[in-house]
């Protein structure tokens, strides 16, 4: 019986001894639990552009610096001009940067759009094949140059996409009194880079812009054989908000801020840089630079 008391008595003390070292730990010697951080996402900005401002690589590094500042993902649409403006004529986007001024201003008259802004400028070139079948090299203007593929039934491929390009082609079409039509002439509804891969293809005329044309120059065998128009090859690009009277729903102030961006010292910088590295000249001239060369 005393056996069996004392084992009684020693398991006590041994539970209470246990209990004592499974104490918890003094507040001074506790491990602080960390907060996970959390960061709010990204807000989305539509962009609808035309092509040549994608082609060129322009916007990846243009877009890129805006969305890190700014915690915004921009959804950028690349199409022609066109269809750029009837976009953002349906709100369907946000913000549009395009060039094709005598739409742009039709389209901000009817109240689509607001703050239009200039930011940017480079020119249309004529690029054909070097030997020049037509002979435009020595053309007094782009619709005499225009009117030398026409007499000579040269191939010419047109975006046939109303961008500001096609829009630019046709008035020089129309100011040399010609209707382009036949064989010889291929209206093929693609963008810049398309257009030009398929002249390349069929040792052939188009109408480009400077950018974009650069940009693929080491693709190609086209080369530049006119480009000293400044009546009709000055091509000028402008960003403008989507209307937040007409489309509620528009995110009207990240637009502006952007507008603002395309302006700023730093986003002018950007597009007076890009290209030199690459291509041994900038693809366009921010508005910053452009002296006397005004845009309507």
């Amino acid at each position: 019986m005393k056996n069996l008391f004392a084992k009684i008595l020693l398991v006590s003390v041994l539970i209470s001894l246990f209990a004592g070292c499974v104490q918890q730990a003094p507040a001074g010697n506790t491990t602080p639990t960390s907060t996970p951080t959390t960061t709010s996402s990204p807000s989305e900005l539509r962009l609808s552009t035309t092509t040549s401002t994608c082609d060129t690589g322009l916007l990846d590094v243009f877009n890129k610096k805006f969305e890190q500042e700014n915690n915004v993902k921009i959804s950028t649409l690349c199409e022609g001009t066109g269809k750029a403006i009837a976009n953002g004529e349906l709100g369907a986007a946000d913000v549009l940067m395009v060039h094709a001024v005598q739409a742009e201003l039709k389209a901000v008259a009817n109240g689509s759009f607001i703050n239009r802004t200039y930011m940017m400028y480079n020119y249309f070139v004529i690029i054909g094949p070097d030997n020049d079948p037509a002979g435009i090299r020595n053309a007094s203007n782009a619709t005499d140059a225009f009117r030398k593929v026409a007499a000579k039934q040269s191939p010419f491929v047109s975006r046939g996409d109303n961008s500001g390009t096609q829009i630019m082609e046709l008035s020089i079409w129309k100011s040399a009194n010609i209707t382009p039509a036949g064989t010889w002439y291929q209206s093929i509804g693609k963008g810049m880079g398309d257009t030009i891969t398929t002249a390349d293809i069929m040792n052939g005329y188009t109408l480009s812009d400077r950018g974009t044309y650069l940009a693929m120059k080491d693709k190609i065998k086209l080369t530049i054989l006119f480009e000293s128009d400044q009546k009709y090859l000055f091509n000028p690009y402008h960003v403008m908000a989507v209307n937040p009277a007409k489309f509620p729903n528009v995110k009207y102030d990240l637009a502006m801020k952007y507008i603002n961006y395309a302006t700023s010292a730093q986003g002018q910088d950007i597009i007076r840089n890009y290209g030199k590295d690459k291509f041994g000249e900038a693809l366009f001239v921010p508005e910053e630079d452009a002296g006397n060369v005004t845009s309507p």
